[in-house]
């Protein structure tokens, strides 16, 4: 299955500020922030790795893979009856270390934020 285009439901192409924001939106789950850091950590993992460490259900576990694999951030290969979770672009780690560098100093101003 391919990915879509980035295009919005009636074919109209949606704007850089939308396409961004859905990069934010994608990694604004902790859940699928934790995968990916375990997955930098690790270098790849298979997927029965990826849930026993993150002790959610299966199911849930699954759909945010597939978001991540979807939304370009990771890459999965079949390794006989093993799926094999791989960061796609390495830039990854560097966008979330920039992220780490911007929360260090901004750390009271986003945990007092009521706006989110």
């Amino acid at each position: 299955m391919g990915r879509p285009a980035t295009v919005a439901p009636d074919n109209t192409p949606l704007p850089e500020r939308e396409l961004l924001a859905r990069v934010f939106r994608t990694l604004g789950e902790a859940r699928r922030l934790s995968i990916i850091e375990l997955i930098i950590e690790h270098g790849e993992l298979s997927q029965s790795e990826l849930f026993q460490r993150l002790s959610i259900p299966q199911s849930r576990a699954s759909e945010h893979l597939h978001c991540l694999v979807w939304c370009g951030f990771l890459t999965v290969e079949r390794r006989g009856r093993r799926l094999i979770y791989r960061v796609a672009d390495e830039r990854a780690q560097e966008f979330l270390r920039l992220a780490r560098t911007f929360l260090s100093e901004n750390e009271a101003a986003i945990t007092t934020c009521r706006a989110l």
